[in-house]
């Protein structure tokens, strides 16, 4: 059966058409009604295949990512706000202070064009709490069921201070693991904004930027060796990839584990183990001992840090692995995910 569609179709309609990701008429409708009053800054009024801006010297830190969470809207948030944070924080995981984002857009035929509005000033609201400017975009419309509603791509780039070096390899025997607040409430928030699922919480994602935290830290402490943030994967994930990358042993406390009640409880309902649960506000620091206890009052001196604090420690090189000191005094390994744990979680 072959379809077609209107060489003409309606300019008023209230969901997203296949035509308005033709490069067309309702294109540039689309763009100038939603994209450009939420996004309008001076690099982007350039109207170009891109931007042009004056780069600053040093070095330049460069992340992209993209989102296909469901559902769009969450407590605590969307996918407008998770993407423009989720980059924001890679950017300052590097050591970066973002500057600008890109966004692109994968729109499925019949999205409310309300809902497209909501998640862009959600966007907007976010690039302004992050203090970065989203400068170049795209846009795509494909058939019903192609799609999930839509998804989105955020690359960014940031400026590197002078002085800072963070990268995974630099975890060393002798540092200790800072958590900056609550693990799994994100990933644990999104399960239960599933209906399926047939569980509720009063949890709310944590997704927010981290950036000025993470600058603040930086500020203060020249000597943080590395910086992550465990989304994907959760805590376990991150740690493993550090415990590789610099070929060191990571030591976790249980007892140390900001692990809230309710993320607990719900884990324990669906058989998932936190350490491997999403979050989208959470920061992952190593760095020497000495210089923990400066840490913890920098960090906590911001609400997304409130309630830092230290989970495990580095303690030797050339063993390759994550462990965890239990609540019983003996050991037990801390392994990286194997297999899809939460679908879509980001």
């Amino acid at each position: 059966m072959i379809t077609t569609n209107c060489p003409i179709p309606f300019s008023d309609s209230d969901c997203v058409l296949l035509a308005h990701g033709s490069g067309g008429r309702m294109t540039h409708q689309l763009i100038s009604s939603i994209f450009y009053p939420a996004f309008r800054n001076s690099l982007l009024e350039q109207d170009h295949d891109g931007c042009v801006f004056q780069v600053e010297t040093g070095r330049i830190a460069c992340s992209t990512d993209s989102f296909v969470v469901d559902p769009v809207f969450f407590p605590g948030g969307d996918i407008g706000d998770l993407a423009v944070n989720g980059t924001v924080n890679d950017l300052a995981c590097c050591g970066a202070r973002p500057l600008y984002l890109t966004a692109g857009f994968i729109l499925e035929e019949g999205l409310p064009l309300v809902d497209l509005r909501r998640i862009v000033l959600s966007m907007k609201a976010a690039a302004e709490r992050a203090g970065v400017q989203i400068v170049a975009g795209d846009t795509k419309v494909v058939e019903r069921g192609k799609c999930d509603k839509l998804f989105i791509n955020t690359s960014g780039i940031g400026v590197v201070p002078k002085g800072v070096h963070i990268a995974p390899d630099k975890a060393q025997p002798g540092d200790m693991v800072i958590c900056s607040g609550p693990i799994g409430v994100h990933g644990i928030t999104i399960l239960s904004a599933r209906e399926s699922l047939g569980f509720e919480t009063d949890l709310k994602s944590d997704t927010t930027s981290l950036n000025n935290m993470i600058g603040g830290l930086l500020k203060e402490i020249e000597e943080v060796h590395v910086l992550r943030d465990p989304t994907r994967g959760g805590v376990s994930g991150t740690l493993n990839e550090i415990a590789q990358a610099a070929g060191v042993e990571i030591v976790l406390d249980e007892a140390l584990l900001p692990i809230p009640d309710a993320v607990r409880s719900a884990s324990e309902i669906l058989g998932l183990d936190p350490l491997y649960i999403a979050n989208e506000g959470l920061v992952l620091v190593i760095l020497p001992d000495e210089k923990t206890e400066q840490a913890l009052a920098v960090m906590q001196n911001y609400p997304e840090g409130k309630n830092a604090a230290v989970i495990g420690c580095i303690q030797e090189r050339d063993h390759t692995l994550v462990k965890m000191k239990t609540l019983y005094g003996n050991y037990r390994i801390v392994d990286m995910l194997s297999g899809e744990q939460l679908p879509r979680i980001c």
